[in-house]
Parts: C-alpha cells; sequence; structure tokens
C-alpha cells in the first residue's frame, strides 16, 4: 500500500520552502552578523512559499528549486538591509553546499516520510477503526424562543459610559 502521493507532494513543498528561508537566514546572519528586519522577513516568507508551492505543484528536481529560493532569497535579504552587492566566489561556493547538503537531507526526508506513512497505514489497517463508540449526528436546535430576543430590543442603546472629560 502506497503513501498518498498528493501528500507527499505537500510533504515535499513544505521541506523546500522551509530550507530555502531557513538557508537564507542562516547565511545571512553568519556574514552580516545581524538578522535581517521585518520588512526582508516577509519578503522572504513570500519566496519561500513560493519556493514550497512549485516544489508540491511539480516534479522538478528539488536542486535547481533550492537554487532558485537562494538566489531569490539572498536578493530579497540584501535589499532588505539596504546594501544589494553581487555574491563573491566564496558566498557562491557556500550557497552551492548548502543547497547540495539540503536537497539530500530533503530526498532523505521524503523516503523516510514515505516509510513512515506506509507503516501507519499499514497499522491502521490491521487494527481498524481507531473508535468503537458510536458516533452521533448533531441535532439541529428547531425551536428558539423569542422572549430572550424582546428583551435585547427592548432594551434599546444605553448612553451611560465614562464621562467625557474631567479637568
Amino acid at each position: 500500500m502506497a503513501a498518498d502521493p498528493q501528500l507527499l507532494a505537500r510533504m515535499r513543498g513544505g521541506f523546500v520552502g522551509g530550507t530555502c528561508g531557513v538557508v537564507a537566514i542562516v547565511a545571512h546572519a553568519v556574514a552580516e552578523g545581524a538578522y535581517p528586519g521585518t520588512t526582508a522577513l516577509t519578503v522572504l516568507l513570500s519566496v519561500a512559499v513560493i519556493a514550497g508551492a512549485v516544489a508540491a505543484g511539480t516534479r522538478l528536481a528539488v536542486v535547481p528549486l533550492l537554487l532558485a529560493g537562494q538566489v531569490f532569497g539572498h536578493i530579497a535579504l540584501s535589499l532588505g538591509s539596504g546594501h544589494f552587492h553581487l555574491p563573491g566566489p566564496g558566498m557562491l561556493a557556500a550557497h552551492l553546499a548548502a543547497v547540495l547538503v539540503a536537497s539530500a537531507l530533503i530526498r532523505g526526508a521524503e523516503r523516510g516520510s514515505a516509510l513512515a506513512l506506509n507503516a501507519v497505514r499499514r497499522i491502521a489497517a490491521i487494527h481498524g477503526p481507531s473508535s468503537s463508540l458510536p458516533v452521533r449526528a448533531a441535532l439541529p436546535v428547531g425551536y428558539r424562543p423569542a422572549v430572550r430576543r424582546m428583551q435585547v430590543f427592548a432594551t434599546g442603546v444605553s448612553t451611560r459610559g465614562p464621562p467625557l472629560v474631567t479637568v
């Protein structure tokens, strides 16, 4: 019994989006010694969500998605910090290494998730439903007394409140 491919695709999207955001934040915190502001984080969150949505909606390879996420994440954080710069060879190598390690970890997480979901599915099939209690349907309320509503409408709008200003 195979795991649900749609669920695995959503998990893959979450892995890719989360990795794009985390790697970009950590890289810039290490390089600049400071954390990005809220505006840059908001733009980075948008980049990570888009990367995750693309990863969940397609079967593209993880490495190009992570590379694109790193490029756009770098742009978002550089513009947010007020000084845009082109990455040097050391930064490019660090981003490439991070992407390769992250893609291997994501592939392992995908495989582990599929195995875990299959195990849970097999256990659930053996043991049957988790509850033996009967499930009751919700009963609609057919009667509501009009007296309470009339009391609310009869009171009207109150003019009572705190004093305007005391000197």
